[in-house]
């Protein structure tokens, strides 16, 4: 990718972020206007995670695809596209998962309130999946604020650090099993997602392609060790 394409991508994902942070607090205020509402909160919550889930699941499928061996196999959409799809599903989740995030902490039946939202293990409500939560969103930030800087940071620098989104999903998912599958549909839909997750990161990190192939093909063929003895000794015999 040349540098014009990483400063465009950079921006997208920098005004994505904007944008999303600003939809967030629209999404903010309209949950504490229906705070007063007996089961208002509770139902945005549920709804809110949920989405905020399958959008993540959604973010890291399509984070694996650009990053696969085999993507050059995909011809449409196109590279730029698959891009611009990344970053849009990157500020729907943080819209969501605002949302959900909110809708919690003014639920005042759900025992979890701002402190338990914010901070680890505070949450009266199932401290350690509620942490696992809060963790999984702080990382999911974290690869979130990487992804804008890649027009400006080398790829050694904030590339690495961006693989914070698998742990951001991990966590999350965690947290929504213990936390979140009070009904069987929804267990099957979070061990559904976990395993198509699963199965193309390992597809993506076992992958070969030409050039691994090629780079085997030329170790295995440079002589070992013991065959530059075998070579030493019936030359030492023919003299």
């Amino acid at each position: 990718m040349s540098t014009d394409s990483r400063a465009r991508t950079a921006l997208h994902a920098t005004v994505g972020m904007l944008a999303a942070g600003a939809s967030s607090w629209l999404v903010a205020r309209g949950v504490l206007a229906l705070s007063h509402e007996p089961m208002g909160p509770w139902l945005i919550a549920r709804s809110g995670g949920l989405t905020s889930y399958l959008l993540l699941v959604a973010l890291v499928c399509t984070g694996l695809v650009l990053a696969h061996p085999w993507r050059t196999r995909i011809s449409r959409p196109t590279t730029a596209t698959r891009l611009r799809i990344h970053a849009a599903l990157a500020s729907a989740t943080l819209v969501f998962t605002v949302l959900h995030v909110v809708a919690l902490a003014v639920d005042g039946h759900a025992g979890v309130g701002w402190r338990g939202a914010l901070i680890p293990l505070v949450s009266d409500y199932r401290p350690v999946p509620v942490t696992l939560g809060v963790i999984g969103v702080y990382a999911g930030l974290v690869a979130g604020l990487t992804a804008s800087m890649a027009g400006r940071l080398a790829a050694r620098i904030w590339w690495p650090v961006h693989k914070a989104a698998a742990i951001s999903l991990v966590l999350v998912w965690g947290h929504s099993v213990l936390a979140g599958s009070d009904t069987p549909e929804l267990l099957a839909v979070y061990l559904g997602t976990g395993g198509l997750v699963l199965a193309l990161a390992v597809s993506r990190y076992t992958a070969r392609t030409t050039a691994d192939r090629v780079a085997q093909m030329s170790r295995t063929a440079q002589p070992t060790t013991t065959d530059l003895h075998l070579v030493d000794e019936q030359t030492r015999s023919q003299s």
